[in-house]
């Protein structure tokens, strides 16, 4: 008997809890058993490039963009029409196009319609391309959305990986955030021609399948990309987004069982929302409450059913791609479980339990009248505020982002909380009892069922994270060797380091045969022998003693005199030209125009620099400002994008020489932007040629591009046609794509001979196209020299008050000499009276001095200075080193140390002087560095001048180190011509 009371005490606890609310937190439910009808979000965002090397990489120009919203539509559709097993997914997708700023066309909306329309709408930006901005406003705006974290969250990035900058931290870290904030990024290439390395960071892990081959352009692969990735997705979506895999079966219905004792009083509900006031009612009786019926006992629930087999092992994967060998990745986080075997066979239902029929309920009684109602409550509290609204995307670097939309205000609270319960009504008469019904015989325990089937086959999991990077495996076998490369391009590299020091240099070359000596002294006669015994006949006897002096001769006529210092600058001038003789061209007024888009490559942009340079460098006498009609003025274009050009005017002040023009050269940066080519000729001509031409004075403009323009820039090409010789040098692209040919005619305004094409950028510092340029510039150059006449007042044009650093490379090898090494000394000495030295740190020359010789460093015997006295003590201070010639190491010294002065050894050139390597040599040293010291004096800048005595030269090495110019040799006869004033002063005009 205590038995089956415990039963139904447990029964009844039971039946109490589950229709109890506050005990439902209590019970265990499998998954989801209870959310069926709840959505499972996945979100799907496309990152777009629509930069410049996208948007023109295809003729008409945008084409390629308009390929890339078709492979969207092709994706967004293939996913909506795709029937899941899992009902409950929602795709939802959103995105932003980007260039060297970020444009959202739209945020995260599961209508698939809405989205491709919004997507319809792109236009192209066509400038330069940030990645790494991209990323970081693709992650803001993804955490942003507003339907809360999805079970699933993609990126797709459409890109070609060119990168014109990094101004958001670089594109690796942007993409470790994103990977971090959960959102698995699969990468598409938008063409053939890819940075390939820049894709494969971007994209998450593994890489052989979120970034693969896969490509939107052209067609033919555009569907087999769509179809691998949305396949990925919906096996991820379904195996996330199922629905529990239980089978719940009804049981076989039991007897009636007896009459159930009365149940306990339930529990309160929750408070219901508050009710408007209403009038006050009048106070009623209440009835009687009727009793209510007993509740038969349930029967006795039948035995577990034993547990199902184990499901079917799924079939084995395609086998993976034989990648390499990885460095061991983190350790991976546990998978999700598996899904549950499904339910086995119910067992048959066992025999009726002892329970008797349910007896008849009682009548209920009659309802009785309403209570009063209570007094109104206290205020209600005030409504929730309205949710904040979005935040806006990252704006790019410099520019403000977008401000989000304010938030909606929140509803109102409600006028009033509950009001106070009634007083307690009168309890109603009690209701009859209902009639005891018959007890049931008692059952018997149910047969135990039969074991289930087994359950099918769980789907596959999704893949784990990548595993910790595993070691690093032995070296490869080497590869075979590769083709021969193509020839470089034809500028300077970077510096490399200073090799070691080199081993002795073989025997130097035999000396010149030497004069010959003076006749020896007659020597004396030997003593007279002793008789011999009689022979033959004897030899002819010994030469007899001199004879004396015979009677002075004749004079003879006087000699020829020795050169005069007319004689000895004529010489100068006969065999190396005369390095004051001037190019002077016609009047010209110049203008260069380069392209600086992202489609040229910075590379292509410093080889168009390199040529400006090159080109003035030929031009010979250059104006001092615009009022000076003689010589030619130069101006510098170069252009990007809408409203980005630098330019170097023709009436800028500041550039009153070669030189100074050349400095604002090479400041110039690459702008890496899209591609105004219209604009930037209308205003060279409205904002250089306009107001900086000179009168009647011929203007020429050099326009260097690719011949691709922007379409959205509805400025004329011939914008320069008006009064202009243009030319236009077409250039094939970093793409190796060819150059424009009609537009580029369109530029030259329809003179087709003034159209000159090239294969590559590093045809322009070619000499033979140098020459070409400069013959159409400057056909009939005059060369205007200075007359020279012999005169102890020697006329020559004053010196330029300009800055000048002057580095003496004295060489110090055996083939100079004791003597001559001090009369180089004195020479030096002498040109310091003559060259104005520096007071001021924008004008004036500075001295410095430096021999080489042998296998040790240099000697600077004398650092950059202005004080005449410290050049004067040079004679009786400096030694001579007289050892072997190494004049390249002593070059490659000069420029890391004296030049650019690193550690503060030395004073260092000034930023705006002139730098000029006067070398005193023969030119006779080693080839150990020699070519790396020419390389070094060209990055420099240096004018190179060499000074050298006598015929037993090396004139090879005297070209390469005047960088070819023929006129800046000066050979003289002898060592002590040095000392001649006529050639200080010629010397002192030229440095000077």
């Amino acid at each position: 008997m205590a038995g089956v009371l415990k039963a139904f005490l447990l029964l009844w606890v039971l039946q109490v809890s589950a229709q109890d609310p506050e005990y439902d937190h209590l019970l265990v439910r499998p998954r989801n058993i209870n959310d069926e009808k709840d959505d499972c979000p996945v979100n799907v965002y496309f990152t777009i490039d629509t930069s410049e090397s996208v948007a023109l990489r295809e003729f008409p120009w945008g084409s390629l963009v308009e390929e890339l919203k078709v492979f969207l539509q092709m994706f967004v559709e293939r996913l909506q029409t795709t029937t899941l097993g899992a009902k409950r997914v929602q795709w939802a997708y959103g995105g932003l196009h980007f260039s060297d700023r970020v444009e959202v066309f739209s945020q995260v909306v599961t209508d698939a319609a809405v989205f491709l329309r919004r997507a319809q709408a792109i236009r192209y930006i066509g400038r330069g391309t940030f990645i790494d901005c991209a990323l970081r406003n693709m992650t803001e705006q993804v955490r942003l959305t507003a339907r809360g974290k999805p079970r699933l969250q993609y990126a797709v990035v459409l890109t070609d990986g060119h990168i014109t900058g990094s101004p958001c931290g670089g594109v690796s870290p942007a993409a470790e955030a994103a990977k971090a904030a959960g959102i698995k990024i699969f990468v598409v290439a938008t063409n053939e021609e890819t940075m390939e390395s820049e894709l494969k960071q971007i994209a998450s892990s593994p890489v052989e399948l979120y970034r693969k081959d896969y490509m939107a352009f052209p067609a033919s692969n555009r569907q087999a990309a769509v179809n691998r990735i949305t396949d990925t997705m919906i096996k991820e979506a379904e195996f996330e987004c199922q629905a529990p895999m239980c089978i719940q079966t009804e049981g076989a219905a039991g007897l009636k069982g007896y009459k159930g004792m009365k149940g306990a009083k339930g529990t309160g509900g929750a408070i219901g929302d508050p009710g408007q006031p209403g009038p006050p009612g009048d106070l009623g009786i209440e009835g009687p409450i009727g009793l209510h019926g007993q509740k038969g006992l349930p029967g006795l629930k039948g035995e577990k059913g034993d547990i199902g087999g184990s499901g079917r092992k799924g079939q084995s994967g395609s086998p993976g791609y034989n990648g390499i060998d990885g460095e061991k990745g983190k350790t991976g986080t546990i998978g999700a479980p598996g899904c549950k075997g499904d339910a086995g066979m119910p067992g048959e239902a066992g025999p009726a339990g002892d329970f008797g029929i349910k007896g008849d309920a009682g009548k209920s009684g009659e309802k009785g009248v309403a209570g009063q109602s209570g007094r109104p409550g206290p205020q209600g509290d005030g409504g929730d505020s309205g949710d904040k609204g979005v935040v806006g995307y990252i704006g790019n670097p410099s520019l403000p982002g977008q401000t989000g939309n304010k938030g909606k205000a929140g509803p109102g609270g409600s006028p009033g909380g509950t009001g106070e319960l009634g007083p307690e009504g009168v309890r109603g008469v009690p209701g009859e009892n209902g009639e005891k019904g018959a007890a049931g015989a008692p059952g018997f325990p149910g047969v135990r069922g039969l074991p289930g089937e087994g359950g099918e086959a769980g789907l596959q999991g999704s893949q784990g994270d990548a595993g910790d990077f595993g070691p690093r495996g032995n070296t490869g076998a080497a590869g075979a060797k590769g083709d021969r490369g193509s020839d470089g391009y034809n500028y300077p590299g970077p510096r490399g380091k200073q090799g070691g020091r080199g081993d002795p240099g073989l025997p130097g070359l035999q000396g010149t045969r030497g004069y010959n000596g003076e006749k020896g002294a007659q020597g004396t006669t030997g003593t007279k022998g002793l008789a011999g015994e009689p022979g033959q006949e004897g030899v002819p006897g010994d030469r007899g003693v001199r004879g004396s002096p015979g009677s002075p001769g004749v004079p003879g006529t006087r000699g020829a005199s020795g050169l005069s210092e007319c004689e000895i600058m004529g010489f100068v001038r006969e065999t190396c030209g005369c390095c004051d003789c001037e190019k002077v061209c016609p009047p010209l007024d110049l203008v260069f125009v380069i392209d600086s888009s992202e489609s040229i490559g910075k590379t292509n942009f410093s080889l168009a620099k390199h040529f400006v340079i090159s080109v003035a460098n030929r031009l010979g006498k250059m104006a001092r400002n615009i009022s000076d009609v003689s010589g030619f003025r130069l101006g510098v274009v170069q252009y990007s994008h809408q409203g980005a050009v630098q330019a170097i005017r023709m009436d800028d002040r500041g550039i009153t020489s070669a030189t100074s023009f050349n400095t604002k050269v090479k400041a110039m940066e690459w702008i890496a932007g899209g591609t105004w080519t219209p604009s930037a000729l209308k205003y060279t001509y409205d904002h250089l040629i306009v107001p900086g031409r000179r009168g009647r004075t011929k203007v020429v403009a050099i326009v260097i591009t690719d011949g691709r323009y922007d379409p959205k820039d509805l400025d004329n090409l011939g914008a320069l046609c008006n009064g202009v010789d243009v030319y236009a040098i077409a250039i094939g692209d970093m793409f190796d794509s060819g150059a424009e040919r009609q537009n580029m005619e369109r530029i030259a305004c329809n003179m087709g001979d003034r159209v000159k094409t090239l294969s590559v950028y590093a045809e322009l510092t070619a000499e033979e196209f140098l020459e070409e340029i400069e013959q159409i510039l400057c056909p009939e150059p005059e060369m205007i020299c200075p007359d020279l006449k012999c005169a102890s007042d020697l006329s020559l044009a004053p010196l330029i008050q300009r800055p000048a650093d002057i580095l003496f490379f004295i060489d110090g090898s055996e083939r100079t000499g004791g003597r001559n090494f001090i009369s180089i000394l004195r020479f030096i000495e002498r040109l310091s009276q003559s060259i104005p030295l520096s007071k001021e740190v924008s004008s004036g020359a500075r001295f410095a001095v430096l021999q080489f010789g042998g296998e040790q460093d240099p000697e600077v015997l004398l650092d950059f200075s202005n004080n005449h006295r410290k050049i004067s003590s040079l004679v009786s201070n400096a030694v001579y080193r007289d050892s072997s010639s190494t004049l390249g190491s002593a070059i490659l010294y000069a420029t890391e140390n004296l030049v650019s002065n690193p550690g503060g050894r030395f004073r260092g050139v000034r930023p705006d002087a002139e730098l000029a390597f006067v070398f005193i040599t023969d030119g006779v040293t080693s080839d150990k560095n020699f070519a790396e010291g020419i390389g070094a004096m060209r990055r420099a800048n240096a004018v190179g001048v060499a000074i050298t005595v006598g015929s037993d030269i090396d004139r090879e090495r005297l070209l390469q180190l005047t960088l070819r110019d023929k006129a800046l040799i000066f050979n003289l006869k002898s060592f002590n011509d040095l000392a001649l004033p006529g050639v200080v002063k010629h010397m002192a005009h030229c440095l000077g």
